[in-house]
């Protein structure tokens, strides 16, 4: 077994399944443990969302989380909500002032309120597909962690995300060189667990709640239990 899909079975024993993507409308669980905010969360529902509007739901967290963390984004999502703006035409409409306004808590307001309109004008031309990397990726605001996590969390489309955590731990286990570039560590994930949506979804989320209880900033590194497969 390679040390990447160990992890997997590793993680997955401890924490077990996280129910990534949070959604406004569901009230979250007590199992299993998980830092941070409880609300919104799903184990085991990986076919969620369920519709337009939610995935929308999650397509604006995906672009509000960006440097920032996810209770801030909760605060500006539950904002936009009571304007009525997690709909993509509602949101498009909405004047300026407002916009920004609602989105303030998550930070880099002025920015994210841009990237919101453009992709909310995106959304509405797609219909009921879902879009492509590479469309995403032309969008203003969206890089390839965001266009990823829309693609996994929102369009059902098994890719691997990679963040800052997934650096940090397969940095610490010499799985991957300090420089190394996003896709090849996809690639590196991909190709050693099988092309399954709920897997590709639970071991990003789950290498999340890893880092947040092993890998904050100060933290020795050399506690982490997961330095048994080097």
């Amino acid at each position: 077994m390679h040390c990447v899909e160990w992890i997997y079975h590793e993680l997955y024993g401890r924490y077990g399944p996280q129910g990534w993507w949070p959604l406004l409308d569901y009230g979250g669980e007590r199992e299993p443990a998980k830092t941070g905010s409880r609300r919104g969360y799903h184990p085991l529902r990986y076919d969620l969302p369920e519709t337009r509007t939610q995935t929308f739901e999650v397509c604006a967290g995906a672009i509000l989380t960006q440097n920032t963390n996810w209770m801030n984004v909760e605060r500006a999502l539950l904002d936009l909500r009571s304007l009525g703006a997690l709909d993509p035409l509602r949101l498009v409409r909405l004047d300026d002032a407002t916009l920004k306004e609602a989105v303030r808590s998550a930070g880099y307001y002025n920015q994210k309120s841009r990237y919101l309109r453009e992709f909310a004008d995106f959304f509405l031309s797609l219909g009921t597909k879902a879009p492509a990397r590479e469309e995403l990726l032309e969008i203003r605001g969206i890089g390839r962690e965001t266009a990823d996590s829309m693609l996994l969390y929102a369009f059902h489309v098994p890719i691997f995300v990679v963040d800052a955590y997934t650096r940090r731990i397969f940095g610490n286990l010499g799985l991957i060189e300090e420089k190394v570039g996003y896709d090849r560590i996809r690639d590196l994930v991909e190709e050693n667990l099988p092309p399954a949506l709920p897997v590709y979804q639970e071991y990003h989320a789950l290498l999340v709640e890893h880092a947040k209880r092993y890998y904050r900033k100060g933290a020795d590194r050399r506690a982490c239990p997961l330095l048994a497969c080097r």
